[in-house]
């Protein structure tokens, strides 16, 4: 069995000023460091990490690596586990896509493990991405604790996956918050949630996304 702990990067400049990233590479706020520090002492204290990964993106790189400097280990940073591909809305206001992209942006609200992010990827295809990096992490770690700091969308597909939610059926599935902790195991093929957007360590420094994302 593998343990894979999900660690959701801390508030991000994107998060603070409610605009969508995806895959443009903005940095944590204080707030969201904070936060990274916190969700370090929490994993830190509770588990035994051979191995880190994130995505190559700034937000979750920089959160992974508050553990990774206290373990005095290295992280190997993925493009696979990127959040999803945004296209046109990448950099725009949630308010704006609303007004701008109606139609596209009304889907992901809505219903959106059928949605597709204009000139970016739809829903499915990234989960089809994220599944095979995530798995891919799985098997080459038999046996050991691996820590994934990673977006929040990604860890969305992977919360269907354990739960045996059709990707068609993610808006059943509720957002993590920024640093918050969501572990899997994987088990001679098979996916299985131990632990789920855990953020009591956070106190009063919680957030999450807001309601039109």
């Amino acid at each position: 069995m593998v343990r894979i702990i999900l660690e959701r990067h801390g508030q991000s400049q994107a998060n603070e000023n409610s605009f969508y990233a995806g895959h443009l590479d903005v940095e944590l706020t204080d707030m969201g460091r904070k936060q990274a520090e916190l969700s370090a002492d929490y994993i830190v204290k509770n588990y035994k990490i051979d191995k880190i990964y994130s995505s190559d993106l700034k937000r979750a790189y920089e959160t992974g690596k508050v553990i990774a400097d206290r373990l005095n280990m290295e992280i190997c940073a993925k493009k696979s586990l990127r959040e999803i591909d945004a296209g046109e809305w990448e950099g725009k206001l949630f308010d704006d896509l609303e007004v701008e992209y109606k139609e596209d942006y009304s889907v992901w609200l809505s219903d959106v493990g059928a949605s597709r992010c204009t000139g970016g990827e739809s829903v499915e295809e990234f989960a089809d991405r994220i599944l095979s990096a995530v798995t891919e992490i799985a098997e080459e770690n038999d046996g050991k604790t691996v820590l994934i700091a990673i977006h929040a969308t990604p860890i969305r597909v992977m919360q269907c996956v354990c739960k045996n939610v059709p990707i068609k059926d993610m808006k059943k599935v509720p957002w993590v918050t920024n640093a918050s902790i969501t572990v899997i195991n994987y088990n001679n093929g098979k996916w299985s949630m131990e632990l789920e957007s855990y953020d009591d360590h956070m106190g009063e420094f919680k957030t999450k996304l807001q309601a039109n994302v």
